[in-house]
């Protein structure tokens, strides 16, 4: 795994002091913007960071290529979950530290991690603890990893090809941010994403009020300027800070960090939960991973209705 890009590479990061906007992007367009376990912590310390920042008033992020992205690096996740390298490099543990980390097939090495997805250190929620204003920029895919920042960003600005979704409701049945997803767009409709596994599109995400804006893709960064101007014109970052405050607050009883550890649980009960006797349904496992994920996310979406699978390819062919 050597080919891969340094976390500085993945996720970029630059300021316009001038105006007090800062950006991040997402720089893999040949992997869909896919972020490794290093460029995950990059993201979440650079939003830490961007936080505190007085030159930083408004955070833009946004993904190069035709996709804000398509998620996690699978592959480099399930490979170094082989030995206890998944962890250690999540949690920053060094090889020469005195520390033992729970074995593979140990309930506790599967739930540390998924524990550790509602820590903001681990760049899965880590837009609920920034105190200044976010506005995500969305176009092609927003799947995964890519749509928890969709939950979680402030404002959601989109091309009107998108689509969002998860493909973890396809192929293990739960992510990270369900209860997030759920308030922001009613439970009736992301119960729907859930059972069904179907992406939604932008007009039917505005229609749900989950996006503030959609924009034909050639007018995509332009009304992504303007919003961002915009916030950076308007009140006070000390008038930001207590606004970001007050809907912390209005968040948390609702439950959104609790409801980010109750998915956790949810997570680390994978293991006792079996297939169908009567049907084979394509997992997350070691034998998909090695039989090409693609492959298999493609073959898997013939049998949906075109305008329900996940693959844009897949949405053109004729069922």
């Amino acid at each position: 795994m050597s080919d891969i890009p340094a976390p500085e590479e993945i996720v970029r990061y630059e300021k316009d002091v001038a105006n007090r906007i800062a950006t991040i992007t997402f720089d893999r367009p040949d992997r869909l913007n896919a972020p490794t376990i290093g460029a995950r912590r990059r993201y979440g310390d650079l939003i830490f960071k961007a936080s505190l920042d007085d030159d930083v008033k408004v955070l833009v992020i946004r993904g190069e290529g035709d996709d804000l992205g398509s998620g996690a690096d699978l592959d480099e996740l399930m490979a170094k979950r082989e030995g206890d390298a998944a962890l250690r490099e999540e949690f920053g543990v060094e090889d020469d530290d005195d520390i033992t980390m729970p074995p593979p097939r140990n309930y506790r090495n599967g739930a540390s991690l998924v524990q550790w997805y509602a820590d903001p250190r681990a760049g899965c929620r880590s837009l609920q603890d920034f105190k200044k204003i976010s506005i995500l920029e969305v176009k092609g895919y927003c799947y995964g990893w890519h749509f928890y920042q969709a939950a979680d960003a402030d404002l959601v600005v989109s091309s009107d090809d998108a689509l969002f979704g998860h493909a973890a409701f396809r192929y293990v049945g739960y992510a990270p941010r369900m209860w997030q997803w759920a308030t922001l767009m009613g439970l009736r409709k992301f119960q729907e994403m859930v059972f069904t596994g179907r992406p939604f599109t932008a007009a039917e995400m505005a229609e749900l009020n989950f996006i503030n804006s959609v924009v034909p893709r050639d007018q995509l960064e332009d009304e992504t300027a303007k919003y961002a101007m915009a916030c950076a014109n308007n009140l006070p970052t000390d008038t930001v800070f207590a606004q970001k405050v007050f809907f912390e607050i209005m968040k948390q009883h609702q439950g959104e960090h609790m409801g980010s550890l109750i998915s956790a649980w949810l997570e680390s009960m994978r293991g006792p939960l079996k297939p169908d006797a009567d049907r084979s349904v394509i997992g997350l496992d070691r034998e998909t991973m090695e039989s090409g994920l693609n492959n298999a996310v493609k073959g898997n979406d013939r049998n949906f209705p075109p305008e329900w699978r996940l693959s844009k390819s897949g949405r053109e062919q004729p069922e």
